[in-house]
């Protein structure tokens, strides 16, 4: 089943001069696949991400996710249709250097009407899903690369999404810490998440259902 669809997404930026930064894309993803999107620095993938993410409008185009055009929807439907769908790693995870891993997973609960407890539970649940359920009150710095990856996917999986998307999340991290996370997000795909991941590591190409590859905001069929 077609969860995702781009019908000839286009983003232009206005500036001194226009820059096409994706032009005419168009693809389909099923629900439960795995894809890799990958091109050359400036190919467009990070635009890309931004729109599947609903937080960067198209020029023109479609974006339909699970039979929704949601940049049609109002931008408080926008928000809720984020908190609802998609799951965010980012490419330096992001974490918030003050808060413990439990509270950084407890941060996309924040708006939810969840009590307190039952916000806690599925932080704690979430670490223990990923292996880090002795760090729970750890601060970031007092986590390696590795495990602070970890937390940014359980913050990431905290509220159930369908989708998670992921921005070079092993572009900071050794080979061997880099595959465990990639393990990771491969144990999600068996769970039913679907997953997008910008990268441009060849070697993660070799987990994935499919590679999407980006070249001058175009897809590249050759």
């Amino acid at each position: 089943m077609t969860l995702i669809e781009a019908r000839d997404v286009s983003k232009v930026y206005k500036g001194e001069s226009e820059v096409k930064a994706l032009d005419k894309v168009t693809f389909q993803v099923n629900e439960g696949e795995f894809v890799a999107i990958m091109g050359p620095s400036g190919s467009g993938k990070s635009t890309l991400l931004s729109i599947l993410g609903v937080l960067n409008p198209p020029t023109s185009g479609e974006l339909i996710i699970d039979e929704i055009k949601v940049f049609e929807l109002s931008n408080e439907k926008q928000a809720d249709f984020r908190r609802e769908y998609l799951g965010f790693v980012f490419q330096q995870f992001q974490l918030i250097p003050y808060l413990t891993a439990l509270e950084n997973v407890m941060l996309p609960l924040a708006v939810s009407k969840m009590s307190k407890q039952k916000k806690r539970a599925a932080a704690e649940s979430v670490l223990e899903k990923v292996g880090l359920g002795n760090k729970f009150h750890r601060l970031p710095h007092q986590l390696s690369g590795g495990e602070q990856g970890r937390v940014a996917v359980a913050r990431a999986i905290v509220n159930e999404p369908l989708i998670i998307l992921a921005d070079e999340p092993t572009g900071s991290l050794d080979t061997k810490t880099g595959l465990e996370i990639i393990e990771l997000f491969r144990e999600l795909n068996k769970a039913g998440h679907t997953i997008l991941m910008v990268t441009h590591n060849t070697e993660n190409l070799q987990h994935v259902n499919r590679t999407i590859f980006i070249r001058d905001g175009r897809i590249d069929n050759n």
